[in-house]
């Protein structure tokens, strides 16, 4: 294990726990085959999961620890987007674990580069009023990384043009949940649409939800349910 952990202990629960929050995306639809990648931070650094390889076959040694200045073993090779990963940890010391997902009903959203608006006040559980859609950038390229992170100024979670989501948290619950959340969200965009639209909330009932949300929020292991 890394000499940057905790502990040896702590190291592997990590490594371990990556590999569980992958295996939870596929079973729950959000993601398939090697796409998605995931990250938690680790030390001056980060694990993330590495190239090419399907969530089903990792195993904890496979992850690769990235330090912070972007440096890891040259016999690993992390995935193609480590580059937006550690971008965002370095970005935000709130964050502590990012999932990306080519997750369908963000992707189409994303696809057409549209934020999804505030048509439920569950969008607030990302941080704001909307979830934006960072510009398109080629993937694992600094470009998007600085893109992303901009999308995610003030919000835990965005939407990338043409390519997927991304969704953090506190820890990997956190961001697994909200992972999840957003792609129900973008469902309900995706669906709405087709019959009209949705009618929006405005921007002072998205400030009542935000308030609610910071004193009723999620806990370590208890995300919010949203309802009443």
């Amino acid at each position: 294990m890394h000499e940057h952990a905790p502990s040896a202990v702590d190291e592997t629960t990590l490594r371990k726990a990556v590999i569980h929050a992958g295996l939870e995306t596929n079973r729950r639809g959000l993601n398939q085959g090697t796409s998605g990648n995931i990250s938690v931070r680790l030390g001056d650094g980060m694990l993330i999961t590495p190239s090419g390889v399907a969530y089903e076959a990792l195993q904890p040694e496979d992850l690769v620890f990235v330090n912070g200045e972007g440096r890891w073993d040259p016999d690993r090779k992390p995935s193609s987007e480590w580059h937006f990963h550690r971008a965002i940890l370095q970005a935000r010391p709130d964050l502590g674990a990012v999932i990306h997902v080519h997750s369908v009903y963000a992707s189409v959203v994303a696809i057409q580069g549209l934020d999804i608006p505030a048509l439920h006040y569950m969008v607030a559980a990302a941080g704001g009023n909307s979830i934006r859609c960072a510009p398109y950038a080629t993937f694992g390229t600094e470009a998007l990384s600085q893109r992303a992170v901009e999308a995610m100024r003030d919000r835990t979670a965005c939407l990338l043009a043409n390519h997927g989501m991304i969704a953090a948290g506190p820890d990997l619950a956190q961001a697994l949940w909200l992972t999840e959340e957003v792609e129900l969200l973008a469902r309900q965009y995706v669906l709405s649409l087709q019959i009209g639209g949705p009618q929006l909330l405005d921007d002072a009932e998205m400030e009542r939800v935000l308030e609610k949300f910071r004193h009723y929020g999620p806990q370590r292991d208890d995300a919010p349910s949203g309802s009443d």
